[in-house]
């Protein structure tokens, strides 16, 4: 077994409301998360109870190829979204190096983004929230793994 530590993030694709954002990162920062990110749309900086911009780091890039551009050494991308390909997340094994994308609320994740990706989806009959989903993720990597 390989006991090297491993690493996650978390973001969205075009977030539309900048509520969610403000909730997925104190989901990361609750289940360990190493960074969270946004693309395309900037979000306004939201003030938190537990100020949990000062215990992550947030970033942000213009467009998927910058976000590709600057992924992790070694990380393999994950998207969360509905889609034919997916895998149910109930049967996925989490990477140890992962970086979770998330589609935005009304438009999800095009297509060509998770073409050559991993794709998992969340169970249940409708699409949830964005943050929601996020955390449910989150949530499911620190059970599985351990950390």
């Amino acid at each position: 077994m390989d006991n090297k530590p491993g690493f996650c993030a978390i973001g969205i694709y075009h977030t539309k409301a900048a509520i969610n954002v403000g909730t997925l990162i104190r989901s990361a920062v609750a289940f360990g998360a190493n960074f969270v990110f946004t693309i395309g749309r900037r979000y306004e900086k939201q003030n938190s109870a537990v100020k949990t911009d000062r215990h992550i780091p947030i970033f942000h890039y213009p467009d998927f190829d910058d976000f590709k551009h600057h992924l992790p050494k070694n990380a393999r991308l994950v998207c969360v979204e509905i889609s034919e390909k997916a895998v149910s997340i109930c049967t996925f094994k989490h990477p140890k190096q992962a970086v979770y994308l998330l589609g935005a609320e009304d438009h999800g994740l095009p297509p060509q983004i998770m073409n050559g990706f991993q794709v998992v989806e969340l169970p249940g009959q409708y699409c949830l929230n964005v943050a929601s989903a996020g955390t449910i993720v989150l949530y499911d990597r620190f059970l599985k793994m351990g950390t």
